[in-house]
């Protein structure tokens, strides 16, 4: 009786019409959900999958696309000096861009937080990832100029350099040819030293007065103080220890005028450097005044030479060559960092949000200084934001194409490529051999493989 009870009381087993809607409700579920995710899947196969696919097969036929010739591409792009000097290039990005990057992200995100005004100053710093890759390569194309007038990293270089070096105020100036010396204000010949200095002959005595006549300035180029040579010229009187002089502008404007003799419409060049020497060494030194008029006092008894600097004639200082084939890679990685720094600042700033402050707040407390807390607790607390901000990085610089192609300059464009831009030179930029630069792009994916796949499991785990 107990046994029927219980058996009663038991809850009926499902039937069979359950299980079978259960089973139509799961498969109309699935259905639905392939037709959601299905424009998405069409739009990653036509965008992605197609084209990496055509692009291994194309690798595989030569320039025309017609006749197959497997592996040869890829051994040929490996002895091509070209392709070489792209993958050094990409390695020095790869190894000095994110690093940078990432340092200079973590050290900002942490100032940041001390600063009042930290929000302004994170958006300033954010603002350049608003501007395009083309945009920035113009802004940064016309910054690097050579030009002082044009480049302003120059304009800036040769302002520094100016105000501590000085530069000269007669790069044009020369002697004239075959101008004879003599009395009345004549002067004699200077000759030019293999250094690019001019020099008088080793004639001249205390109490001798001298005229040096330069041409190749234009008058418009004088400076402001410049007074006329003449009276200077004709005036002076040497004492029995010295020699006096004028160094003038061997031209009359307007025509006329005898070579080698200050004329009364003729200027003196003043601020230029001139020397006494003796037995070939410098034993005084002067500049010449506003009529271009010197004079060396104290002279012992003998003959000298006067003698004009090089460093008169210097050309003026051009500035850095930033677009040279030196400096092209570092100066076009240099915008980049312009562009990304704020990028990495954010993303290392929102990790050091998340830190728990009783960590930090206890090391205070013990005594600990903020280097020491920086180095010790908010870096390894950071690690696996800052591997994410630096994988991330990597990825990008193996891709970067529109820096390189548009900052570095025609000339020097091989000396900046990488794998980016050397796939598209190769490909469509006249060399028109699309087996080659689809070995290239598949040689670029198999680079980026790893570094994605390393950053989707560090995702996973941190969100495990």
């Amino acid at each position: 009786m107990t046994a029927t009870l219980v058996k009663e009381a038991s809850p009926p087993a499902p039937s069979h019409p359950d299980r079978a809607r259960r089973r139509r409700l799961r498969r109309r579920g699935r259905i639905v959900a392939v037709l959601f995710v299905l424009p998405a899947l069409l739009l990653l196969g036509a965008l992605v999958v197609y084209p990496v696919l055509f692009s291994v097969g194309r690798s595989l036929f030569d320039a025309s696309g017609t006749r197959f010739v497997g592996g040869e591409n890829y051994t040929e792009m490996f002895r091509d000096p070209a392709t070489l000097k792209a993958v050094r290039n990409t390695a020095i990005w790869v190894v000095i861009a994110p690093t940078l990057l990432t340092g200079l992200g973590l050290i900002l995100a942490v100032l940041v937080e001390k600063v009042r005004w930290a929000t302004a100053f994170k958006l300033l710093l954010f603002m350049p990832m608003a501007v395009s890759f083309l945009a920035a390569g113009i802004i940064f194309r016309l910054a690097y100029d050579d030009d002082p007038d044009k480049g302003v990293l120059n304009a800036a270089a040769v302002t520094v350099h100016d105000a501590f070096k000085g530069s000269s105020s007669y790069p044009t100036a020369r002697a004239r040819e075959a101008v004879g010396g003599g009395g009345g204000g004549a002067g004699p010949s200077l000759t030019k030293e293999a250094d690019g200095a001019y020099t008088t002959g080793a004639d001249l005595s205390p109490g001798t007065v001298t005229a040096l006549g330069l041409v190749g300035v234009a008058p418009k180029d004088l400076p402001d103080d410049a007074a006329p040579a003449h009276p200077a010229a004709t005036r002076q009187e040497a004492g029995a220890d010295e020699v006096r002089g004028v160094v003038y502008l061997d031209f009359t404007p307007g025509g006329g005028g005898e070579p080698g003799v200050v004329d009364r419409q003729e200027s003196g060049l003043p601020g230029m450097t001139v020397e006494a020497v003796r037995d070939g060494r410098t034993v005084a030194s002067t500049t010449t005044a506003a009529d271009g008029s010197f004079r060396f006092t104290g002279l012992d008894g003998g003959s000298y030479a006067v003698k004009l600097p090089a460093a008169n004639f210097a050309p003026p200082y051009d500035g850095i060559s930033w677009l040279g084939p030196t400096l092209v890679t570092p100066a076009i990685i240099g915008s980049y960092l312009w562009i990304w720094t704020g990028f990495a600042m954010v993303l290392i700033g929102a990790g050091l949000s998340a830190l728990p402050r009783d960590a930090l707040e206890a090391a205070r407390m013990d005594g600990a200084n903020e280097w020491q807390i920086f180095r010790r607790i908010t870096v390894p607390l950071l690690a696996p934001v800052l591997t994410v901000v630096f994988v991330t990085l990597v990825i990008n610089v193996m891709k970067v194409f529109d820096l390189v192609y548009i900052i570095a300059p025609g000339p020097v464009q091989e000396d900046a490529t990488v794998l980016a831009t050397q796939m598209w030179l190769v490909s469509f930029g006249g060399g028109n051999d699309q087996g080659m630069g689809s070995a290239l792009g598949v040689l670029l994916l198999l680079l980026v493989v790893p570094a994605m796949v390393f950053n989707v499991r560090r995702f996973r785990r941190s969100q495990r």
